[in-house]
């Protein structure tokens, strides 16, 4: 009902060798972080790495050094702190290797409690992963990933033909890979939520993919007189308005949670802001023109119409 942009023809498929260079290099920079996380030399977060954290919330903020210069004194080494602070709340975090498991975290609530006795100590939750359970995590995560890929597949091979989902699947894993790595190139920690935003990017980018796909499909079938490269083109030019719309709308919302949302959803929002962003530019510049790669020539229209 609104289109910000009328009647455009940009020649999207000529600049699909420079899109091409540059999707390349996000995806080898995503498999360096794949390789990185196995080897666990990423920033893995405890679900990854096994470890130990504790969130606890007092009455009244207390700044961080105080916290860190009372847990060293206590003997806990090798910890990091989050600052919660308008909820009084400060995590704490020790990956494997800093220190033995055990009862660490009944450790870290004994030394707090008696440091800070007359500030109202409580303990919001406490996880201890150990190195066995996170690589198992890892491992899931791994599969969870390959899993929504293979789904991504077989459905647009059922509901157009095998050469858009070859398209689909390269662009949408494109785009885990490219927030991946990305996010391994910040110092990021890679974590479960992570993984989870990952996988509402694969989501949200096969929703883009699919509007544009249907409407190569429905040009392909009504106008036959042009070559399938000016169909590709107009195809995009033709959602690019709803495109931008439906993307800028997702991504402000994002934006308020990333602002608004407080630590805990901070990465997560800007992993989805990331998503947002490249699965709009691999719909139009990885996902299309590998279609047209694919289905140059004759081949693809006459199956569609005989369809």
């Amino acid at each position: 009902m609104i289109a910000i942009l009328k009647n455009t023809k940009i020649d999207f498929m000529g600049k699909r060798y420079f899109a091409f260079t540059f999707s390349s290099i996000l995806m080898i920079i995503g498999l360096f972080a794949i390789v990185q996380i196995a080897r666990g030399t990423a920033n893995l977060g405890i679900d990854f790495a096994g470890g130990t954290s504790v969130q606890i919330r007092f009455n009244e903020n207390i700044p961080l050094q105080d916290v860190r210069e009372a847990l060293t004194k206590g003997g806990i080494t090798g910890f990091d702190l989050q600052d919660l602070p308008t909820e009084n709340k400060i995590l704490i975090r020790i990956k494997k290797g800093e220190q033995t498991l055990g009862n660490l975290s009944k450790k870290i609530i004994s030394i707090l409690s008696e440091e800070y006795s007359q500030n109202n100590l409580v303990v919001d939750s406490t996880t201890e992963i150990g190195p066995k359970v996170g690589a198992r995590l890892r491992t899931d995560a791994f599969w969870a990933i390959i899993a929504a890929f293979i789904g991504i597949l077989i459905y647009i091979t059922v509901r157009f033909q095998f050469n858009f989902s070859i398209g689909a699947t390269i662009a949408t894993f494109h785009d885990v890979l490219a927030v991946l790595g990305l996010f391994y190139l910040m110092g990021k920690e890679i974590n479960l939520i992570l993984i989870s935003a990952l996988l509402m990017i694969a989501g949200y980018s096969l929703t883009d993919t699919v509007v544009v796909f249907d409407r190569i499909r429905e040009n392909l079938r009504t106008k036959y007189k042009k070559s399938i490269y000016d169909i590709v083109n107009l195809s995009i030019n033709e959602v690019l308005s709803r495109t931008i719309i439906t993307s800028l709308t997702t991504f402000f919302a994002t934006f308020a949670l990333f602002i608004f949302g407080g630590e805990v959803i901070h990465d997560f929002a800007l992993a989805i802001m990331l998503g947002i962003a490249i699965g709009t530019y691999s719909s139009m510049f990885v996902a299309s023109p590998i279609v047209l790669l694919l289905g140059e020539g004759k081949a693809l229209r006459q199956k569609l119409k005989r369809k």
